[in-house]
């Protein structure tokens, strides 16, 4: 059960497309419209999103990020496909509410993490990117153990988004951001959503990958005819957003123990609806 006294947080996996970010924004306006028996009250929720596939699949545009914004999303964390539309770098200082990964090198522009105040609390949220198969970037294990540290001396509540492919290299850095003082860990960037959401350690909320929120009907929310060519050819071919006949949430909830950061309860959604046609073509 919901407890008054703790920090209340969902998590949206990877928004991919106008899809997604349509099926985000109606599912804060009216959760029961996905889940006729939902029984959380999302005002009183800190909403973190995965917005790197916002826009049109890759990367995102000011303008989705002041629409995401105005949905009632309080952070956004991101990952490799962050610098797909090159008008981030025109935008990112001043987007307050937008996460980069933190181990990127310290020149890039952007942040790593934040410290946002709730409901008369504070929360940190960090984005990180591992690095089995995708960029090489930093690595992130001693940059999180200081940026946990730091972070500690003002709230003990502290999130993360690890955008990472393998599952091995999520669980670890997980057990290890667990020991660290962790109370949230979201893995995203595989957009399918794993069934093994635990509490590690007695303290931290967990789970492999929070999916994606998108069209349902596709794969992985890109379509699928794009998607077979690859495959048969071997050749590139541009990705293109899935048809959103049906769309889909993936989300995670979590509670913290406001004084002393241990989650007490994590939840996943998994839910589908067919999208009203007045949504489909705006």
């Amino acid at each position: 059960m919901s407890d008054k006294n703790t920090i209340k947080i969902i998590f949206f996996g990877d928004i991919v497309g106008r899809p997604g970010r349509f099926a985000v924004r109606d599912f804060l306006q009216n959760p029961k419209s996905f889940v006729p028996d939902f029984e959380y009250d999302l005002s009183e929720r800190f909403v973190i999103a995965n917005v790197e596939n916002a826009s049109h699949g890759f990367g995102l545009t000011e303008k989705n990020y002041n629409e995401i914004s105005e949905y009632g999303v309080h952070c956004m964390t991101s990952g490799n496909h962050i610098w797909d539309k090159k008008e981030i770098f025109n935008y990112i200082e001043k987007a307050d509410k937008l996460l980069r990964p933190i181990n990127y090198p310290k020149c890039v522009a952007g942040c790593g993490s934040r410290i946002f105040e709730f409901n008369g609390g504070k929360i940190a949220v960090i984005s990180v990117l591992g690095r089995v198969f995708l960029n090489i970037v930093e690595s992130p294990w001693e940059i999180i153990k200081d940026e946990i540290s730091k972070i500690k001396e003002i709230t003990p509540n502290i999130v993360i988004d690890f955008h990472a492919e393998a599952t091995a290299e999520k669980i670890c850095f997980a057990k290890y951001c667990s020991e660290l003082g962790c109370s949230a860990f979201f893995g995203t960037h595989t957009h399918v959503q794993t069934a093994d959401e635990s509490i590690i350690n007695s303290r931290m909320g967990y789970i492999t990958d929070a999916g994606f929120c998108g069209a349902a009907d596709g794969v992985i929310g890109m379509d699928y005819t794009t998607s077979l060519n690859r495959f048969l050819t071997g050749l590139p071919e541009r990705y293109e957003v899935a048809a959103n006949n049906y769309v889909q949430i993936n989300a995670v909830l979590v509670e913290i123990t406001p004084e002393t950061g241990e989650a007490v309860t994590i939840k996943r959604i998994n839910c589908s609806r067919e999208e009203i046609e007045e949504v489909r073509s705006q």
